[in-house]
């Protein structure tokens, strides 16, 4: 059967101060009125009823979200013991649901995506389960607009069988956030997507390149499964989280998977990983301002972001500004320097501000 994982375990530090370690960005309510899991989880309806939607996350965050989307199984979350970036969590989240449904094809998707076009979506998704099940793994590749170099490209081989009215490629290489001349390169020459993130394969498939590719984790999780709804569950997951290896999903196994398939799409996507592409993807008004959260008056402003709390803001003349402002935090910053919020989180750290971060 086809089922879909949602990775929701980051802590979204670049979304400083507004996401927390309490209150992490897939709990917030950024783009619309429900929160970002609440819109990933349901966008997926009527295509994966939510009986079929697993979430891998840790303990915290997983009593948010259990309130957030209580439909949700609760046998459906599985808890990660500790951040070890999502190809541990991937490799943890295929053994359990295959082991509730050995034949089961998964959607690997994340939390913190805005995806504008549900229809096409939905679509792209049925042909990427089809096409998963020629053993291929498939990617939704997104067209690029311009030059990134903090997104991955995947390069687009020979044409496969299309599918729902979709062109299908073998994946021929994937290249891990270049440089900006290889990204001005790569968008000139029409053979690249942006690396999206979202996997969509058999659980046995993907299990299968953990097994090639790193085998110590694998044979962890081969034990670790037969540990499942047992007392030595506890202890068998430890044992795999010991020898994790401590990287993405594009490290640990799609670089390197043997079949791999890219469906390039039009979905109007975008990765909230920072409010730069936040501000992006919110209405604006004539200068390019997007206002939320309280009253905002702006004078002679433009292509500035403004998150309010209760209070009163008023600025003049700013351009290309952060302004963020929480009852015990005020962060009013570059727009060009969002990437770097990672140095006042690491700062705070440091310090033991544990009641900012």
């Amino acid at each position: 059967m086809y089922h879909a994982l949602i990775m929701a375990g980051g802590s979204g530090t670049r979304l400083w101060p507004l996401s927390r370690k309490d209150r992490p960005k897939q709990s917030l309510a950024l783009v619309e009125e429900r929160t970002m899991f609440q819109v990933t989880a349901y966008r997926l309806q009527p295509l994966i009823p939510l009986e079929r939607v697993h979430v891998v996350t840790n303990a915290q965050m997983a009593a948010i979200f259990k309130t957030q989307v209580p439909d949700i199984p609760e046998a459906n979350y599985i808890i990660e013991p500790s951040a070890k970036d999502n190809g541990p969590a991937v490799g943890l989240a295929l053994t359990h649901i295959a082991y509730a449904d050995p034949d089961a094809t998964v959607a690997i998707l994340t939390a913190d995506h805005h995806i504008g076009k549900t229809a096409e979506f939905h679509m792209a998704l049925q042909a990427a389960y089809e096409v998963a099940q020629d053993d291929y793994i498939v990617t939704l590749g997104i067209m690029p607009t311009y030059p990134s170099t903090g997104f991955g490209y995947i390069e687009r081989g020979d044409a496969m069988e299309a599918r729902h009215g979709l062109h299908v490629f073998h994946a021929r290489r994937f290249t891990e956030k270049p440089k900006r001349e290889v990204a001005e390169t790569y968008l000139a020459d029409g053979r690249h997507s942006w690396n999206s993130g979202m996997f969509i394969m058999k659980c046995r498939v993907g299990l299968r390149e953990f097994q090639r590719q790193q085998p110590e984790f694998a044979a962890a999780l081969a034990r670790l499964e037969m540990t499942i709804g047992s007392p030595a569950y506890k202890d068998a997951l430890q044992d795999a989280w010991d020898v994790a290896p401590k990287k993405s999903i594009d490290y640990a196994i799609m670089e390197g998977a043997e079949r791999v398939a890219v469906i390039p799409v039009d979905i109007d996507w975008s990765d909230i990983g920072s409010w730069a592409s936040l501000l992006d993807i919110l209405p604006k008004d004539a200068q390019g301002n997007a206002f939320f959260g309280g009253q905002v008056l702006a004078i002679e402003t433009s292509n500035t972001l403004v998150r309010t709390s209760d209070r009163f803001v008023a600025i003049m003349g700013l351009k290309d500004a952060v302004i963020v402002d929480t009852p015990d935090a005020l962060l009013v910053c570059s727009l060009d320097r969002v990437a770097d919020l990672k140095q006042i989180v690491e700062r705070l750290r440091q310090e033991r501000r544990d009641d900012l971060l």
